[in-house]
């Protein structure tokens, strides 16, 4: 075989570079982020993970990654929490469900979640015996890479990153949201990327959820609420104190916003009942 020629080398990065315009491009996302009743913890993880992981989300119109993530105690233990927030305590969350949502796909998502969730409740196809903690329709606004030829967002949930961690930050009273986006992205961030195992962050901002389910809040955000999902090639237990303890104290001492929940997850392990003994 030949060498490869200066002529087919352009053509093959010019070609690389299309790929990363393509059309499979992150749009939405559910966030569902719910607990099982304690004494149901394995029920739960089985008719998630084995129906409606599938039946709820991922048959749907446009749904093109999903992936299901837990937080043991020990992993609660690390989070900090503004109570009431989005959620009432440290210890409420147990598991978070994220699906993917092709860009410019949302409404047509949307539209066949509100028509798939009537038919799993008239069907008997819930749970009752757990509680959504926040369940919420996101817009992907923004994609920050360590590396230079990273992992697309649009793979992240199938890559399997060993850890997850999600920050919510509000606004202080008067400032734009836009100025808390800025310190993240600049300031924050990078931070967290450099020369350390966080690949990538990627921030959303909350939209009405058009779903009439039981159980789950007309919660329509906050306009000065950003979201951000952090994933990380490493447990994230072990550059918790390294890399994102500090971050509440930083964005407060600036003015612009607080930290109203931040907090690691580990992916769920499917096919499996591991860590439903441990949550609590």
């Amino acid at each position: 075989m030949s060498p490869t020629t200066t002529s087919e080398a352009t053509t093959q990065e010019a070609y690389l570079r299309q790929l990363g315009l393509g059309p499979v491009q992150l749009g939405s996302i559910l966030f569902t982020m719910t607990d099982p009743h304690p004494g149901w913890e394995i029920a739960y993880n089985r008719w998630y993970e084995r129906d409606h992981f599938y039946d709820g989300c991922m048959v749907g119109e446009h749904n093109f990654a999903g992936a299901r993530f837990v937080a043991p105690r020990p992993y609660k233990d690390l989070r900090h929490v503004v109570p009431g927030a989005l959620a009432p305590d440290a210890l409420t969350g147990s598991y978070l469900s994220l699906y993917w949502v092709l860009a410019g796909k949302r409404q047509e998502w949307n539209r066949w979640a509100y028509r798939q969730f009537r038919w799993l409740h008239d069907n008997d196809r819930m749970f009752p015996h757990r509680d959504h903690v926040h369940t919420l329709l996101y817009d992907h606004d923004e994609a920050v890479y360590r590396d230079e030829d990273p992992v697309p967002a649009a793979l992240a949930l199938d890559h399997r990153y060993a850890g997850l961690v999600v920050t919510v930050a509000d606004a202080a009273a008067g400032t734009p949201r836009a100025e808390v986006d800025v310190w993240m992205r600049d300031t924050s961030i990078p931070s967290l990327h450099d020369g350390g195992p966080v690949a990538m962050t990627l921030s959303f901002t909350g939209i009405p959820l058009q779903v009439d389910a039981e159980g789950v809040a007309k919660n329509d955000g906050s306009e000065g609420r950003v979201l951000h999902l952090s994933f990380v090639e490493t447990d994230p237990a072990e550059v918790w104190a390294e890399r994102f303890a500090g971050r509440p104290a930083a964005l407060e001492a600036t003015g612009l916003g607080r930290i109203v929940w931040q907090g690691p997850f580990i992916p769920t392990v499917p096919g499996t009942d591991r860590y439903t003994d441990q949550l609590w």
